[in-house]
């Protein structure tokens, strides 16, 4: 065992590390200025029941009836070998309708480098031109670790090329989807994409061969029936490999710690809050949808400007304290010479709220 290795093992306490999943891998690129997180999930650290232990616990996931109508939907999109998919797939990218596609589940219960093999192996074969895969085992290196993907996807090969199709159950009404959602999807799917071409380069294929276009199928408006849409997740790509990246060099975000910090879930509660608030973190109100200690970092934030989210913080120059904000906002506080721009506009502010309760418009 490295010396990085043993160090992430004494971060994480006498546990397994937690594995990473496609979900907690697009949620590295949501706030990659957090080093809090970095170090965390690089460590592989239990954060639900890191949270627990400190009296914050992680209040996010899928209800039993959303998880059930996503599964009913899935189900009706892959019934009879996917016929309704390819021609949802096919007519959204813009190539005839196959008349018969091949259809292969890597699912299983295999050993996982078993299952992985055997996607390899279907995924990189010849065949014919139009092929579904659904449930490929894909892997990725995150943190100086191979993790294993388990999509509940399809991985599409039609016209030359390949496209992931992620089936997801929220409604597309009038046309639009929930923008948060759709976001969400986007940087998921761009996980598999970045897989999938890993995947395919390690046996000579291009990397375009993987298309960065993703099919997106869910239902429309309020019925069962469903509807595909395209999303280019190119940017997803880059701040995926960024972020993951920066994982890999695990060493110098482990220099912002010291060397007695611990994240082990068994340690004493006030420990463990000393010790993470020595970490530095960028709270930001987004984080409450993708990370089990956002309520913690938030709790932590209370009274900063930072917990009303980056657009002010960055708005007002690094002023921190909403109580110096204040004051500077009413004229009671002379501002630094690198705060009188920000203190001029909260001034200004200040004005045409008070004009605007008043209502005398200036």
């Amino acid at each position: 065992m490295t010396s990085t290795a043993q160090r992430l093992a004494q971060i994480r306490g006498d546990v397994p590390p937690k594995r990473h999943n496609a979900r907690t891998i697009a949620a590295l690129t949501g706030n990659p200025g957090c080093t809090r997180r970095a170090v965390l999930d690089g460590a592989g650290v239990d954060k639900p029941r890191l949270a627990e232990r400190i009296g914050f616990p992680a209040r996010f996931g899928q209800s039993r009836f959303a998880i059930g109508r996503g599964n009913a939907f899935e189900a009706r999109v892959k019934a009879d070998g996917g016929v309704e998919l390819l021609r949802l797939v096919a007519e959204r990218l813009g190539v005839p309708v196959p008349e018969r596609a091949s259809w292969t589940d890597l699912g299983g219960a295999d050993d996982l480098p078993d299952r992985h093999e055997r996607s390899r192996a279907a995924l990189t074969a010849g065949g014919p031109e139009a092929a579904l895969f659904d449930h490929p085992l894909l892997g990725l290196d995150v943190a100086g670790q191979r993790v294993h993907l388990e999509p509940d996807l399809v991985a599409a090969r039609l016209a030359g090329r390949f496209h992931v199709v992620e089936i997801k159950s929220f409604p597309v009404i009038d046309g639009q989807a929930d923008p948060a959602k759709v976001a969400a999807a986007a940087i998921q799917s761009a996980v598999y994409v970045l897989a999938l071409r890993e995947l395919l380069s390690a046996e000579g294929h291009p990397e375009e061969l993987v298309s960065h276009d993703v099919v997106l199928v869910c239902p429309r408006d309020f019925a069962n029936q469903p509807v595909a849409s395209l999303i280019d997740v190119r940017k997803q790509l880059l701040a995926l490999r960024r972020q993951l990246d920066r994982m890999a060099r695990l060493d110098g975000l482990l220099d912002a710690v010291g060397a007695d910090f611990t994240a082990d879930p068994t340690a004493d509660p006030a420990t463990l809050v000393a010790a993470l608030r020595r970490v530095e973190a960028r709270y930001a109100p987004e984080c409450l949808a993708s990370c089990e200690l956002a309520y913690f970092c938030r709790d932590e934030t209370r009274g900063r400007t930072g917990a009303l989210g980056r657009p002010v913080r960055e708005a007002l120059g690094g002023i921190d304290a909403v109580d110096e904000v204040l004051a500077l906002a009413a004229g009671e506080r002379a501002p630094a010479p690198e705060q009188a721009e920000a203190a001029a506009l909260l001034r200004a502010a200040a004005r045409l709220r008070a004009d605007a309760l008043t209502g005398n418009p200036a």
